[in-house]
């Protein structure tokens, strides 16, 4: 370990910022306990929301949170310019966020392990042409790509998420392909083979089993960067359109009022940072922990 990683490891320990999200034994309490609320909000958010996420009240605009000058507990986090409840809003984006994040890792995934596994197992001209196109893809600049497609498809949910799933599944092919090329040289599965099993049935039974830990690790890691990029194109106002409440687009309606009413745009900030952290921290602690490199250390 370099002096540098020391000096880091160090300045974490005496911020607290290691035991504040690691826990004992390393474990990220603080993210699993966000992520899990994330994900409650996200699925049950319409039966608990204290406002319609969509409603105006123009006697309530640019209302602040309750504990400032002015606020009132019947918005908690305060109103943005059209007097919608922040906190509703939030609770509504969770579950956009939710479902784009969510809906682009399975598919994405999906994909990349069937190209993995064909490019890593079966080789030959299917490697050449697979391992081509994910240079293609991962060659080019993620959101810029991201921002063009979205803006010749149109801003809607749909398109963001098959935007983000042509542009994401590059990434688990070329990882898993890797882990296919190590995994297939085993003895198990040159007994297989032996035995006259299929290349499907090699494929699914005695390769794929070794390879879902590295798929669950880059799975949690990228939910984090899925929720960024939905985020930033709805910010754009390419992603999902109004009034449909999501995070990015939040930030963007209280851009030009950050001095008068900061709370319009912090709280949906505030709100990506947290889960984005969290599946960052989760995914570094579920790389350590399903490495048996790691576990050795």
């Amino acid at each position: 370990m370099t002096s540098l990683e020391l000096d880091k490891k160090g300045i974490l320990d005496r911020l607290g910022i290691r035991k504040l999200f690691a826990g004992k034994h390393q474990f990220p309490v603080i993210s699993v306990i966000i992520l899990v609320g994330f994900l409650f909000i996200g699925l049950f958010g319409n039966y608990i929301t204290p406002h319609d996420p969509l409603k105006n009240t123009l006697k309530a605009v640019n209302t602040p949170p309750f504990w400032l000058e002015g606020g009132t507990t019947e918005f908690l986090l305060g109103t943005d310019h059209l007097g919608r409840d922040i906190l509703s809003r939030i609770i509504g984006g969770a579950g956009i966020s939710l479902e784009v994040g969510f809906v682009v890792v399975v598919f994405a995934g999906l994909i990349g392990i069937a190209f993995g596994l064909i490019a890593g197992y079966i080789g030959g001209k299917w490697d050449t042409i697979l391992m081509r196109a994910c240079d293609i893809i991962l060659s080019m600049p993620y959101m810029m790509v991201a921002i063009v497609l979205a803006a010749v498809l149109g801003p809607s949910k749909n398109n963001i998420i098959l935007i983000l799933v042509v542009l994401g599944w590059a990434g688990y092919t070329r990882v898993l392909r890797s882990e296919v090329l190590r995994v297939k040289e085993g003895d198990f599965v040159h007994l297989a083979v032996l035995a006259g099993a299929s290349k499907i049935r090699v494929m699914l039974l005695h390769i794929f089993p070794n390879i879902v830990n590295t798929f669950i690790v880059m799975a949690t890691l990228q939910l984090g960067s899925v929720i960024i990029a939905e985020a930033g194109l709805s910010f754009l106002g390419l992603g999902v359109p109004p009034p449909e409440p999501a995070w990015g687009s939040m930030c963007a309606e209280g851009r030009d009022q950050m001095f008068d009413a900061w709370w319009i745009s912090v709280w949906p900030g505030l709100a990506i940072m947290m889960v984005v952290l969290s599946c960052n921290l989760l995914g570094d602690w579920l790389r350590v922990r399903l490495d048996p490199k790691f576990r050795q250390t």
